[in-house]
């Protein structure tokens, strides 16, 4: 998430003007955020400004909660945490703007209600900010973090904010500012019809610097794996400079599948260095954090469940409790 400069933009004239000002000013915004995110510098993934140079300019860079990490599933901690919820995340988008800022390819959306999230090991609520990928130059190499050493071939961040802290910029200065929810991505069949609405529109932004705007796109929702409850999550940083420790990381265990060709797609991008064939750092040092995994939502089993249904779990209960009663006064 690097300086943003556009020096291209494909419009969509289906909208309202008044409706594409409001995404502009919107636009216009992220990019102060970007730019004061990378303090106005550029940084790159190989050479001189490459992930082993990062600190020479970024001193938080050498911080010692890092990301990414390597996630030994042996060494973790399983939790039950209070359950995911997503506010918001089933939305359609008014418009979207992908953008290729040189460093990865983005996708911002306006919704007429703000997508967040609370809940799992989140104190507060945290709203949507946007949302970005990560790959490498073959399939053996591309997410963030890893898993028991595997590396998936793309990885998706999805950027989110604590509210109380009003935005983005304001959020970065405290260190439960941000969360941060990826998504591991598999290569096996076809193409994923739901990812397809972002991949076809790359060769629009294969140049750095360049964004398109479109009528409506994806949900946030139809992101996400089905299986929300499995996931790891531990405290670390941005993975791109400054690399502010500010960071919640909730890591979805299940990862999705795409096609061979939806996934190449991404490798077709530039930077202004040249092809963008890899955009992601090195795991960093664990320096002994806990990780943690949670295995299952910690619902509180009430008497009348949710929505008024009666738990099934009651319903067997009391039936046990009665049929134990009966045989009681029978003998007597």
């Amino acid at each position: 998430m690097g300086e943003l400069k556009v020096l291209h933009a494909v419009k969509v004239h289906a909208l309202p003007v008044c409706c594409w000002r409001k995404i502009m000013r919107e636009a216009d915004d992220s990019r102060r955020v970007l730019a004061t995110e990378s303090t106005g510098h550029s940084f790159s993934y190989e050479g001189e400004n490459g992930p082993d140079h990062w600190a020479e300019e970024y001193q938080t860079c050498a911080g010692k909660f890092q990301s990414p990490i390597d996630i030994e599933e042996h060494l973790v901690t399983q939790v039950r945490l209070p359950p995911l919820r997503f506010y918001h995340f089933d939305k359609e988008p008014v418009a979207s703007t992908l953008t290729n800022n040189g460093h990865t390819v983005m996708l911002q959306l306006n919704i007429t209600k703000n997508p967040s999230v609370s809940g799992g090991p989140l104190r507060g609520i945290y709203v949507f900010q946007q949302l970005h990928f990560h790959w490498g130059n073959n399939d053996s190499v591309g997410s963030e973090d890893t898993v028991n050493n595997h590396t998936f071939p793309l990885e998706l961040h999805i950027v989110t904010y604590k509210k109380d802290y009003g935005n983005f910029d304001n959020a970065t200065s405290y260190k439960d500012g941000l969360a941060v929810f990826a998504v591991f991505y598999e290569i096996y069949g076809g193409d994923n019809p739901v990812y397809a609405k972002i991949i076809e529109r790359l060769p629009q932004v294969k140049e750095p610097n360049t964004e398109v705007h479109f009528n409506k796109g994806v949900t946030l929702g139809s992101l996400l794996p089905e299986t929300k409850h499995l996931y790891f999550t531990y405290n670390g940083s941005l993975t791109t400079p400054p690399c502010l420790e500010v960071v919640t990381w909730i890591e979805f265990k299940q990862p999705i599948l795409l096609s061979d060709n939806q996934v190449n797609a991404f490798r077709t991008l530039r930077s202004p260095e040249g092809e963008l064939t890899h955009n992601f750092r090195p795991v960093q040092p664990l320096s002994g954090r806990p990780v943690w995994f949670n295995v299952a939502d910690n619902y509180h089993i009430a008497p009348w469940g949710r929505n008024g249904v009666i738990s099934p779990f009651v319903t067997s209960f009391s039936l046990g409790i009665f049929l134990v009663l009966m045989l009681v006064a029978l003998q007597q």
